[in-house]
């Protein structure tokens, strides 16, 4: 048995000789078609000597990115290539890539909890630690840049004066825009803000001018604005200087506004009440007038003046804005509009009469009055004429179905008082709410509404002189 172990032992060497004899055949590019197919064959892809050596030198570059990853993660501790490529094991690297220092900011101290360093002047775009207090910097007088010229230089911003173009641009809508609100502190504030130069004078024919445009309202504010700015903003002279460049144009602006020149003259007239205006500024132009336009400006202007010494007064010639009057003025004007269209008969007169009044808001209030007045009236005149009135307000829109329809009802509550003073005011009212419905005026619910009053009236004696309750 020993004899034949030693001879198994011997047939085992032998074997690993020839193994390791046929290797190194292999690796000194031996002879076999066999093995030497294997070497360049790669993926199942035949591969030339050259294409080899470029396949090795990409994974040689591969494994030194991944090393180089590995030690600035590890902090130097991991694997390095020789200078052949192979891999050295267990050696330490220090990390000499400054891109990891930068973005490395935890702690290596190995305390804490990995997070930010705090406490640091701060990163980047910051103005420096908190509650750090900065000192005046001194100015270097060596430094290349230094001026002398620029030490005690005060900076201040500088708005460009307006042009002429500009100027129309940028007022035109501050006026219109205070035609709305009212409010002159508003506009002297935005006025204030703009250099305005040379084009400082042209702000009250500005305003004027589209005043001339604009409702009576807006002109009674226009009057107040040039009398607001009239000293924190405008100077005497500046008005003077627009006045005079309005009676220039007045040939151009009756193209557009063909009562220009008695609207002028009430401005004029007006200024000199509010003493933006001189007395002696229409007398300075007598004799010395050609335009016809202009002297019809200043006639008008002096002839309210006149009128103003023998108690009319001026500052009310252009009337309130609706808004702004107040609820017994509004009422006692419409009365005055109803009486007067009872006496003319003329309703194109009562219809701008009641426009004129800017209330679209309180038209209901027309309504009202004019019903009453039916009901109090003796007569079918101001039947008659009343309905007609109300037709022709509805079919025009001046009055909307909605203030139509709350004139009604409004009478409709109050029927019952003035039933005291007018004892057939029920009768009255509902022979007018019936012709309102078959003119068109109202609709079949607001008739329906119309209340009526039981009242007992004895019959003719082939009742048995039953007692019946009837409405009216």
């Amino acid at each position: 048995p020993d004899s034949q172990s030693e001879e198994e032992n011997i047939g085992l060497q032998a074997q690993d000789l020839s193994d390791s004899f046929l290797s190194g055949e292999e690796d000194n590019g031996g002879k076999l078609i066999s093995n030497k197919n294997i070497n360049n064959e790669i993926n199942g892809n035949w591969l030339s000597s050259s294409s080899n050596n470029i396949h090795e030198a990409r994974l040689k570059a591969k494994a030194k990115r991944r090393l180089r990853k590995n030690s600035s993660r590890d902090s130097g501790r991991g694997d390095s290539l020789s200078d052949n490529g192979d891999v050295v094991r267990g050696t330490t690297v220090t990390p000499t890539s400054p891109k990891s220092k930068l973005l490395d900011r935890k702690s290596r101290l190995g305390k804490g909890r990995g997070l930010p360093k705090k406490g640091g002047a701060g990163g980047k775009g910051v103005w420096g630690r908190s509650g750090e207090v900065y000192e005046p910097e001194e100015v270097d007088e060596k430094d290349p840049n230094y001026d002398e010229a620029q030490e005690n230089c005060v900076y201040e911003t500088m708005v460009p004066p307006l042009d002429e173009r500009d100027f129309e641009k940028t007022v035109t809508p501050i006026v219109q825009e205070y035609f709305e609100h009212g409010d002159t502190n508003e506009v002297a504030d935005l006025l204030a803000e703009l250099n305005l130069g040379p084009m400082q004078s042209e702000v009250p024919s500005l305003a004027v001018s589209l005043a001339l445009e604009a409702k009576a309202s807006h002109r009674e504010l226009t009057s107040r604005l040039l009398a607001d700015l009239c000293g924190p903003v405008l100077s005497h002279s500046d008005m003077e200087k627009s006045f005079d460049k309005l009676l220039r144009e007045l040939s151009d602006l009756v193209l557009d506004t063909p009562g220009a020149p008695q609207l002028v003259g009430q401005f004029i007239a007006r200024a000199v009440s509010d003493q933006i205006l001189s007395k002696s500024y229409i007398e300075g132009y007598k004799g010395r007038v050609d335009c016809e336009y202009s002297r019809a400006a200043l006639d008008r202007a002096a002839v309210l003046l006149k009128m103003s010494m023998g108690g009319l007064r001026i500052e009310n010639q252009w009337g309130a804005g609706g808004g702004q009057r107040p609820v017994m003025q509004l009422i006692k004007e419409m009365n005055l509009l109803l009486k007067e269209y009872i006496l003319s008969g003329d309703s194109k007169e009562a219809e701008r009469c009641l426009r004129d009044l800017e209330v679209p808001h309180f038209h209901h209030e027309f309504v009202y009055e004019a019903i009453v007045m039916v009901l109090e009236s003796k007569g079918e005149k101001t039947f008659k004429m009343v309905l007609q009135l109300l037709k022709s307000l509805s079919m025009s829109s001046i009055i909307t179905v909605d203030q139509m329809r709350r004139g009604y009802e409004r009478v409709y509550m109050d029927i019952a008082e003035i039933n005291i003073d007018v004892p057939r005011a029920y009768f009255i009212l509902e022979q007018f709410v019936d012709k309102s419905f078959s003119m068109g005026i109202i609709d079949v619910k607001l008739r329906d509404l119309c209340p009526c009053r039981g009242r007992k009236r004895f019959v003719s004696e082939g009742d048995g002189g039953v007692v019946k309750l009837e409405s009216y």
